[in-house]
Order: C-alpha cells, then sequence, then structure tokens
C-alpha cells in the first residue's frame, strides 16, 4: 500500500434465511454496528461502497448506493461495486485505492444480499449472471454444475476421493461452532457429507454453500489508526467461461493476485498464520490452497487431514457454515480475519474471495500491528 490503511470499525448480522427482514433492513444493522465499533462518527464518513450483486433481481431495488448512503446524516457521496461473488473484495479494493489518492479519509465499505425471498430457480438463474451467457448459460449450467465438472477433473487428474472430498465442509462446519454469525452452527460428521443429497455429480448438497441473507460493513481510515491494517489489497481476472482455460482444476486469477499481494505486502508466504479462502464449493477450498501456494498441485486435501494445519484454514466456517450471501463474503471475510489476528496474536493474515469460477479475485493481506 502507498499509505497506512486500517480498519477501524467493523459489523456484520448473523447470516442466515432473515425473512422478516428487508435488505434495507440488514443494511442499518451491519453500518450501525461498524459505526458503534469506531472511533469516528457517522459525519466523519467521506464516501460509502456498497457491495451488491443481485437486488434487481432478488428485492426489486437497485441504486444501493444512494439508500446506503441515507443511513448517515451527511449523506455522502456513494457508489455500488459488483463482480458476482467477489464483490465484496472490489468494494474493499476500490476503497482502498480513493484512500491511497487522497479523496477521502474514512470509508465505510458494505456488503449486502437478501437472498431468500425468491424461489430457488430465479436465484440459481441471477447466480449464473456470474457465468457466461452465450457460452455456459445455452447449456443448462448451474454454478453446482460447473463446479461439478471441475470436481470430476480434479478426481481425474490427481485420484481425490469422494470420502476425502468430505473431509473439507465437515472441517468447515466444526470450525463454525464458534462463530456467532455463522448460518450453521452445528457439527456434521464427514461421512454425512456424501451421504447428503446428489446436486451435480459429485458434488453433494453439502459441500455446497448455502443461499444466504446478511450484511457485513467495515470502516477503513487514513485519518484514524488501529492494530490492523490493510497492508496489500490485489484484484486479478480471468476468462468467464471455462472453455477458454487451458485448464479447470487451477484458477490463475488467484495465482496472479497472490504475487501480486505479496509483493505489495513484502512479506514470504509463510509468514502468513491464517486464511479465510473462498470455498463456494467444497473442491474450491482444495484448489484454492493449492493456487495461494499453500501445497502443491494435487495435494490441497492434506492441508485438511492436519490435525492443525498451518496456516489456519476458515476459521470462520468459511462460505459453507458460515453462509454466503454473495457480496458480503469478502467484507465478512476481512472482519472474520481481524478477530483471529487479535486473537492468535500473529502478525499476518489472508483473505481470498472470488466471483464466478474465478474469472474475479481478490486477495486482501492483513497486518497485526501489534503482534
Amino acid at each position: 500500500m502507498n499509505t497506512d490503511v486500517f480498519l477501524i470499525g467493523s459489523g456484520q448480522t448473523r447470516f442466515g434465511e432473515w425473512w422478516e427482514k428487508s435488505i434495507r433492513d440488514l443494511l442499518y444493522e451491519a453500518v450501525d454496528s461498524a459505526l458503534d465499533d469506531a472511533p469516528c462518527t457517522a459525519l466523519d464518513i467521506d464516501m460509502v461502497i456498497v457491495a451488491n450483486m443481485i437486488a434487481e433481481r432478488t428485492n426489486g431495488q437497485a441504486h444501493l448506493g444512494a439508500l446506503a448512503s441515507s443511513i448517515l446524516p451527511h449523506n455522502p457521496p456513494a457508489l455500488r461495486v459488483e463482480s458476482a461473488c467477489a464483490s465484496g473484495a472490489v468494494a474493499l479494493h476500490t476503497a482502498c485505492g480513493l484512500l491511497e489518492s487522497g479523496r477521502a479519509k474514512n470509508i465505510l465499505v458494505v456488503g449486502v444480499e437478501k437472498m431468500t425471498d425468491v424461489p430457488v430457480a430465479d436465484i440459481s438463474s441471477a447466480l449464473m449472471g456470474a457465468a457466461d451467457s452465450e457460452k455456459d448459460v445455452p447449456s443448462g449450467l448451474t454454478f453446482p454444475g460447473i463446479f461439478g465438472l471441475i470436481t470430476q477433473r480434479y478426481m481425474h487428474e490427481f485420484g481425490l476421493t469422494r470420502e476425502q472430498l468430505n473431509t473439507v465442509s465437515a472441517v468447515h462446519h466444526r470450525n463454525a461452532i464458534e462463530n456467532p454469525f455463522a448460518q450453521f452452527r452445528a457439527e456434521i460428521p464427514a461421512e454425512k457429507i456424501s451421504q447428503s443429497p446428489k446436486v451435480a455429480d459429485p458434488l453433494c448438497m453439502l459441500d455446497c454453500s448455502p443461499i444466504s441473507d446478511g450484511a457485513a460493513a467495515c470502516i477503513l481510515s487514513t485519518a484514524h489508526e488501529s492494530d490492523v491494517k490493510i497492508a496489500a489489497s490485489q484484484l486479478a481476472s480471468d476468462t468467464v467461461s471455462l472453455t477458454e482455460r487451458e485448464t479447470i482444476t487451477s484458477f490463475s486469477a488467484t495465482k496472479k493476485a497472490m504475487e501480486g499481494a505479496l509483493e505489495e505486502a513484502d512479506i514470504d508466504r509463510n509468514n502468513i498464520s491464517h486464511l479465510e479462502v473462498h470455498d463456494c464449493f467444497s473442491i474450491a477450498a482444495i484448489i484454492n490452497l493449492e493456487d495461494l501456494g499453500f501445497a502443491e498441485p494435487g495435494k490441497g486435501i492434506k492441508q485438511y487431514e492436519q490435525e492443525d494445519p498451518a496456516p489456519t484454514i476458515n476459521a470462520s466456517g468459511g462460505l459453507k457454515a458460515c453462509g454466503h450471501p454473495v457480496a458480503a463474503t469478502g467484507i465478512k471475510q476481512v472482519i472474520d480475519m481481524t478477530k483471529q489476528l487479535k486473537k492468535s496474536g500473529n502478525r499476518w493474515g489472508l483473505t481470498q474471495n472470488f466471483g464466478g469460477a474465478c474469472a474475479s479475485c481478490g486477495i486482501h493481506i492483513l497486518e497485526h500491528t501489534h503482534a
């Protein structure tokens, strides 16, 4: 980073199925919580950035930047960011750029999604907006189908077994027990994962992140200091359709963003103690570990088979157990990473948030300055 950007306040709703709450209610709850946690007042906010993917389809609501701005007494300038499930990370990256430029000193970044009020078929259709409308959608694919194909190919190339894959979701559900904001806070034995209904062979229901409602907000600042700052913020992109890639068992956007993030933070990956990775499907978590450089190709599952993996992986429960209101996820990851660094006393943590089949990827490295 060209200047120190501190995370000075954060807040979120619990992720889940909030039938009685509107998208506005979720926004208010997360924003109020972040402001209560910050040393500044609402009037100190210079700009609001809202991450959202599908509110037009699920809530009939666009213009979310202005809607979020209206929560504050002085209606600061606001904008909305969309990059599929990576919207949260892109919103954070946008905020970092504006803070580095000096155009703002305190920015409220909030991600929100209200997904449970419409039929599942409508949600599936809306989420396929993150795929290629000409090359993927006409074939009838959904994202479970896309990641089912990825899983089949990965198993063919590297010999991953269905029983090994069970470990990923089982670990994430176990981790979520301690997270009061998680959608699912119950342990699920590994053997139960593959016994859940088949969704897209070989993926089962418990391999898939849920449809969720929720919001997460943080305040980034160059005017106020805290003991956690953003040491790196990097984005990378790839082709939207898998049909245009050389391989579907590795995501180049993650590799590119990771290379840039390590260079920006001026650290080695071995310095990183905690990871929050984008486990929209269980196979994604394995591939992410390999692309981030914490496992050799085909060996990512070994990290889940260890008693105490280093670095820690998705201590929050990840998308699988914490929930996945898509545009809130990238911001929620940063909030969780802040908690993990403060609890452990370690210095470095990393979040990875991607959109589509990793056609866009945002990586943030956080530094606990009092470690």
